[in-house]
């Protein structure tokens, strides 16, 4: 990611022109290829992927995404949007990435219990500002992702199955149109592009705040249980057998990880092929565990970190990565987990893969319901997600995206053939295929209607999937 981005002589005039009216309109910076701060705006979490916009706006307010977008449909370039940085897909030569982290309100109302966030607030901010409160709210994995571009996917979190997607307990959006129009969608209000935003994610308006629910979250049961390879096909086959009769209060997840032997890997883990089982109920604390215990006796674990934990702490539950690094991934669905299924999960990934996770994680419960309010989010119908991980270039090997099919191949006679969108990986003809293919056929036909209504010109989310299986441009 140099500081240059290859443009013809006409797009290089139609920059320049874009640039020339939006320097002195933004409160926020506008950076070209070739100035010094151009380069250092460019990476997202994930370093692996290629940022090469014509220009970076770095938005200090509603009032810059409003004149930014207006601006790029005017000169007839394409917007993508960028808020913490950890789901935003490359943008490219052509492009204006539209930095979106700067907008960071965060407003509690604890007698109503909901927040309202702009995108560039993360999930750590939430949670830390709702505990003295008791409230939390449905974070994901890794308190470190945006609120916003997480709901908008979806969200999928440690608490799914009690609460359901966080795009289920979205109130309002505050939105800037394809047209550069500043309104509020509700249930009532804008109700088209509501429903589309809850699941569908950005490519159909750049959200500048939302208001959603928090719920009574002060102290969880939950953690991990960690054992060795060799005991991860018993493990697993139990897991598998409670799974079937759990009920809504938990949640919970099995991980074959193959850990590095680096120095911020606990030193039990350190450089081990492992079997991690991540666990979360809601409820009443004194109420047994039924699922951890038998675990137990299963085999002993390596380490048993399952306890009460305050709900401001759930991340220590996956644990995810905090720095940037560059790493490639791919996601699916399950629409049944067998006993076949665990024995091909455990065979795909051997302790000298370089698949660094591959996580199978349970649906069902509230996640099967339909939202209250009417939203997008597919894939509800699954019984588990699976999702891939592994380095990515420079440092993982060339061929690390073929070990991670892989995995999905030998899993393929029980997938749906779909992926939730928070999960699918980059953009890709893949991950198109599995994005539509979790929608069904009626809400992926309406998403494609109102995408097509709603910004007939392609000028929002150009590099997004729904660049590739819209047709908008």
């Amino acid at each position: 990611m140099t500081g240059t981005a290859p443009t013809t002589t006409r797009d290089t005039s139609r920059h320049a022109r874009l640039h020339a009216a939006l320097a002195p309109a933004l409160d926020g910076d506008v950076l070209r290829p070739g100035e010094p701060a151009y380069g250092a705006a460019l990476p997202g979490f994930n370093l692996a992927l290629e940022h090469r916009p014509a220009l970076v706006v770095r938005a200090a307010g509603v009032a810059d995404v409003v004149a930014a977008v207006r601006g790029a449909a005017a000169h007839g370039v394409g917007v993508g949007v960028r808020s913490t940085g950890h789901g935003a897909p490359p943008t490219g030569p052509g492009e204006l990435l539209l930095d979106v982290s700067g907008l960071d309100r965060l407003d509690v109302d604890p007698g109503r219990r909901t927040a309202t966030v702009g995108p560039g607030v993360p999930w750590s901010a939430v949670l830390e500002a709702g505990a003295p409160f008791g409230l939390g709210g449905l974070c994901g994995s890794s308190p470190h992702v945006g609120v916003v571009g997480y709901t908008l996917g979806g969200g999928l979190g440690p608490l799914a199955r009690t609460y359901g997607f966080a795009a289920d307990h979205v109130r309002s959006l505050d939105v800037v149109t394809a047209a550069g129009d500043l309104v509020t969608a509700t249930a009532e209000h804008h109700a088209d592009l509501f429903w589309a935003l809850r699941g569908g994610g950005g490519a159909f308006g750049v959200v500048v705040a939302m208001t959603f629910d928090l719920f009574p979250l002060s102290i969880v049961r939950a953690g991990t249980l960690w054992f060795d390879v060799d005991d991860a096909p018993a493990v697993l086959h139990r897991w598998r057998e409670h799974t079937t009769t759990l009920a809504d209060d938990v949640s919970t997840s099995v991980a074959r990880l193959n850990l590095p032997p680096l120095p911020d890997v606990p030193e039990p883990l350190r450089g081990r092929a492992v079997l991690v089982v991540r666990y979360v109920r809601h409820g009443h604390l004194a109420a047994p565990d039924p699922l951890v215990e038998d675990l137990r006796r299963v085999a002993a674990p390596i380490l048993d970190a399952v306890g009460d934990l305050p709900y401001a702490q759930i991340g220590a539950v996956h644990a995810d990565p905090d720095d940037p690094m560059p790493f490639v991934e791919r996601g699916g669905l399950l629409r049944e987990l067998t006993e076949d299924a665990v024995d091909a999960f455990l065979g795909a990934v051997p302790p000298d893969s370089p698949v660094l996770a591959a996580e199978i994680r349970l649906l069902g419960g509230a996640v099967a319901r339909p939202s209250a309010v009417p939203n997008a989010v597919g894939g509800r119908d699954a019984a588990c997600t699976l999702f891939t991980g592994a380095l990515g270039a420079p440092v993982g090997p060339p061929d690390v995206a073929a070990h991670l099919q892989a995995v999905h191949d030998a899993l393929a006679p029980w997938t749906t053939g779909g992926s939730l969108l928070n999960f699918a990986g980059p953009r890709d003809d893949v991950s198109a295929a599995l994005v539509r293919e979790a929608y069904g056929p009626a809400t992926y036909a309406r998403l494609v209607e109102l995408r097509r209504r709603l910004d007939p010109a392609g000028v929002l989310a150009p590099s997004s999937r729904w660049s590739v299986v819209d047709g908008a441009r």
